[in-house]
């Protein structure tokens, strides 16, 4: 029988499920900002829901705990009145969820406990999360030597309260610990300005102390996340569906990356990254010089529009440098157009000396072994930087060519920006962002990681995912059934055509965190095969096709499983057979 392979079978799509069914039945405590004061300890804990009625600031010498699998709410005031939640200078917090209980910041309006979830059009509901440090910025205050406010949260405060100020010359500064949150419908305005729509996640001069890995902000109504200078470092992170740039620094960021997934919406996005390095006089050090290993930043599409005030993916604007390593920038578009990339270039007089081409020409800015893919702006890597100055333009590209950098597709196994449901907005169960086996992704050459350097994790592949499907479980993308997963292949197996229809026991079984399942057809006809757990529920979805007779093997990658019994089903025209099998990890 001739050899065939099939790229098939995302997890089941079903009505959104709630992470936590029970969070409605919870008692509601409010929380107020003087509930938390000066030098405090104070436990937030999974038996309650917890509902910010302003903005509540965890003050110097305070700290906040947040017990794993535990919600917060804000309230949909905005202006002055605006919820959210900050945590000083000198303050710190200690959110650390779990993959299977995540720590859940949203909004009043969002039924948790039921199927009908917000969508990500519901952006702008509440004020969002901001950190303050005392690390270092390149803005160095007014002439008093007063420190920088974060905007807005500065227009709630009384005039002489310093809790908006960051900054300072504490690089190391510890602010404490986010690890697997989920940040929703974050963007209102707050203060007393318009255009004070704080990010999902505002990170103002915090240190490299801090630890925040497994962070997600969904359906924000500004950025996902946006780093006032500072030194802190993030992995495993997720910046899906906001209505502006997904990723923002600026102020001299010096921090970290890696395992970084940007999806854009087709109705509003910004650019997936807007880099930025200076505000006002652009001459100010230290520079922006972040280092980002394995980012898949995808768009909106190469051929959709979004609203938006960008027209390319990666922006590199005021002075900022930055490094890229082993990552992959796949279909964008915006109503402003669809390049991947821009590196401004401008005339470097009156206050504004630098820019980031001089960064780039200093090799303070560089892109190295990055895979680049489909872009509004034309077919190739020549049509896809948007620079000026033609010399310019060929110099970039000239650094791209030389450093690794590939224009390929990254074959992503699956992309789902959602679907019209009976609630509102929802996933197909289409969005598996890992790369397909034959992809370039995991042949091409990569940069080495930095030595010594106890961050970053060396992998064997180029952009956030390898065989791990790490958006499992904890986000909102898995709540509201965007997620996942396909099975690498289906591949004929040579021999004559089976008598009968026939489901073969798995092998090896038990498996860690692969297994093979043959199957044979009589004759042509509609086929599915289906892993169950022992609930009954079914966790992929391996094939569901109209198939020819023959004998067939599937390969199905089980890493992001818990250990446990399985079930996995046949159903045919001719019938129906099932087996189990056992993974072991």
């Amino acid at each position: 029988m001739k050899h065939l392979a099939f790229f098939l079978a995302p997890l089941l799509p079903t009505l959104a499920q709630a992470q936590n069914p029970d969070v409605e039945m919870r008692p509601v405590i409010l929380v107020t900002d003087a509930s938390i004061q000066a030098g405090q300890a104070v436990t937030w804990t999974a038996k309650n829901v917890y509902r910010l009625d302003e903005l509540v600031i965890v003050e110097e010498g305070a700290v906040l705990t947040i017990e794993a699998g535990t919600v917060i709410k804000a309230e949909d005031t905005q202006n002055v009145d605006a919820a959210g939640l900050v945590i000083a200078r000198g303050g710190r917090i200690m959110a650390e969820g779990t993959a299977d209980k995540p720590i859940i910041f949203t909004s009043v309006q969002d039924n948790i406990s039921g199927p009908d979830l917000l969508d990500y059009t519901d952006r702008g509901l509440w004020g969002g999360v901001v950190i303050l440090g005392r690390a270092q910025t390149n803005n160095p205050g007014d002439a008093n030597g007063d420190f920088r406010e974060i905007e807005g949260v500065n227009e709630v405060l009384a005039d002489g309260d310093t809790r908006a100020e960051y900054g300072g010359n504490h690089d190391d500064d510890d602010s404490g610990v986010m690890r697997y949150a989920s940040i929703r419908h974050t963007g209102i305005n707050i203060g007393e300005s318009d255009g004070n729509e704080i990010q999902g996640l505002t990170l103002g001069a915090v240190g490299s102390g801090t630890t925040l890995e497994y962070i997600e902000v969904y359906a924000s109504g500004d950025d996902g996340v946006e780093f006032f200078g500072g030194t802190v470092s993030i992995r495993y992170f997720v910046s899906v569906f906001n209505s502006d740039d997904a990723v923002d620094w600026d102020q001299g960021w010096r921090g970290n990356g890696q395992f970084w997934f940007v999806l854009q919406a087709p109705d509003k996005a910004g650019a997936a990254a807007e880099q930025d390095g200076a505000s006002g006089d652009e001459h100010f050090q230290p520079y922006a010089r972040p280092t980002i290993y394995n980012a898949t930043y995808v768009g909106a599409g190469s051929s959709a529009s979004p609203e938006s005030d960008r027209g390319e993916m990666l922006m590199f604007r005021d002075n900022t440098g930055g490094f890229y390593h082993n990552s992959i920038f796949t279909q964008f578009n915006s109503s402003k157009g669809g390049f991947a990339l821009h590196i401004e270039d401008i005339d470097n007089t009156g206050s504004k000396t630098e820019d980031s081409r001089q960064r780039f020409e200093a090799g303070d800015l560089a892109l190295h072994h990055n895979l680049w893919w489909d872009f509004g702006a034309g077919p190739d890597l020549t049509s896809w930087i948007d620079v000026d100055d033609p010399a310019f333009g060929a110099a970039v590209l000239g650094h791209l060519r030389a450093n690794g950098n590939v224009a390929a597709d990254p074959m992503l196994r699956g992309i789902d920006r959602g679907v019209e449901g009976p609630f509102g907005l929802e996933g197909g169960g289409m969005l598996d962002p890992r790369p397909f086996s034959e992809s370039p992704a995991f042949s091409m050459a990569r940069s080495p990681y930095p030595a010594n350097d106890t961050f970053f994790t060396e992998v064997s592949f180029v952009g956030a995912f390898g065989a791990d499907h790490w958006l499992t479980g904890w986000t909102a993308l898995n709540e509201l059934g965007f997620v996942g997963d396909f099975a690498v292949a289906v591949e004929g197996v040579d021999g004559p055509v089976p008598a009968d229809i026939g489901l073969g026991e798995n092998y090896p079984n038990p498996f860690n965190p692969s297994t093979t399942i043959e199957f044979g057809l009589d004759q042509a006809q509609s086929v599915r095969l289906t892993v169950y757990d022992l609930m009954g529920r079914a966790i992929s979805v391996l094939v569901d096709e109209q198939m020819a007779a023959g004998t067939y093997k599937v390969t199905y990658d089980a890493s992001h499983l818990p250990s446990g019994l399985y079930m996995y089903r046949l159903d045919t025209e001719s019938g129906s057979m099932a087996h189990t099998m056992t993974l072991v990890k």
